[in-house]
């Protein structure tokens, strides 16, 4: 089968290397390409992932427009030219390329309509099938949903295992508390309007948590210069392991907050989609893994923050609570590449029987 993975975020990268990986090794020939986003190039050189470059990326909604209409020519020539049977991730472009080909288009989203109503009205309609996680709000008639979360396709134990080693590059030893701070660029046209921490906020958190432990902040875009001794810069394959060992993950950043959840490391987060998510919504109301908060509600998020960390044995806590959704979840990559393998008959028999899927717990 030929199949095409086009990657439009660096967290598409973590999303679809372990699908990737396992239908090559089963000898299915998988297409790879990326638009113009350095740190989605540096995860798929790291990953051994060959790929076509399509160039281009603008952060203004107009420019993304423009740009659009270049990414569904150059793709759909790629489609036509290799002979693509199916699409599979979380891109646009796919959508639109099934319905110009003979490519069927199999869409992930894991975003409730709502929050996403450019991509529910232009990709939606035109894909095959759009997966989604169980608890998202979804209308959409050609929607198929399983119980996982699409950070369990990349950090479910059986596909990832943290490495220590990473305590040894940043100067620590198991154990010893360390914070780490993510502060999210906001450039995603569903971000306009979207407020995360006020530059008052991170010096405060800053001040608050250096008396526990050491502080490292990532960061999408350039840092603001008065917190540039608490960057840490790391290779993007290691950020899972960074995460997987602190104490605490903190923010605005939507992904890394469930990423840190599903880790088990309690993880809080400060922005305009505070309780308006049902991914980062489940996570917290049913197993407790996370806290999320409006920026209006700063004197609660640091309520929080000064009530985990002065939480004994916090992380044996958290794993409990992880252990319960795990139980409950899919290994999700297995489930997408039985159903991408036995598409269109997997989509057939998920509407007749949709605990089948329950086999890739």
């Amino acid at each position: 089968m030929n199949i095409l993975m086009d990657i439009a975020h660096p967290a598409h990268v973590h999303l679809l290397r372990n699908t990737y990986a396992e239908l090559i090794r089963r000898g299915h020939h998988v297409h790879v390409t990326v638009k113009d986003i350095p740190s989605a190039i540096v995860l798929l050189q790291k990953y051994d992932i060959p790929f076509t470059y399509l160039g281009g990326m603008h952060d203004s909604l107009l420019g993304k427009v423009f740009l659009q209409f270049s990414y569904n020519y150059k793709l759909w020539k790629l489609v036509r030219q290799n002979k693509i049977d199916i699409g599979f991730g979380s891109s646009l472009t796919l959508a639109h390329i099934s319905r110009l080909t003979k490519m069927h288009s199999i869409i992930l989203d894991d975003d409730d309509d709502e929050v996403e109503p450019l991509f529910v009205k232009y990709a939606h309609p035109y894909a095959d099938v759009v997966l989604s996680p169980d608890c998202t709000v979804r209308a959409t008639k050609n929607a198929i949903s399983y119980p996982g979360y699409h950070e369990l396709a990349y950090l479910h134990p059986n596909r990832f295992k943290p490495d220590p080693a990473i305590l040894q590059e940043i100067g620590l030893t198991e154990g010893e508390p360390y914070f780490v701070l993510r502060f999210n660029a906001f450039k995603a046209h569903h971000d306009v309007g979207v407020q995360g921490l006020s530059i008052e906020n991170k010096r405060k958190l800053i001040e608050v948590l250096k008396k526990k432990g050491r502080v490292f902040i990532t960061s999408e875009r350039n840092i603001d210069e008065e917190f540039k001794s608490y960057q840490l810069v790391l290779s993007p394959d290691k950020i899972h392991s960074l995460i997987y060992y602190a104490t605490l993950m903190i923010g605005d950043s939507q992904t890394m907050t469930s990423e840190a959840a599903v880790l088990g490391t309690p993880a809080v987060k400060c922005n305009s989609f505070a309780g308006r998510l049902a991914v980062p919504n489940e996570l917290e109301n049913k197993y407790g893994l996370c806290f999320s908060f409006l920026p209006e509600k700063s004197d609660e998020f640091f309520r929080k923050i000064e009530e985990l960390i002065s939480t004994g044995n916090l992380k044996t806590i958290f794993a409990v609570r992880k252990q319960r959704l795990l139980e409950e979840k899919l290994d999700v990559t297995a489930f997408y590449c039985w159903f991408v393998e036995n598409y269109p008959d997997s989509k057939t028999l998920m509407k007749q029987d949709p605990e089948y899927q329950l086999r890739f717990k």
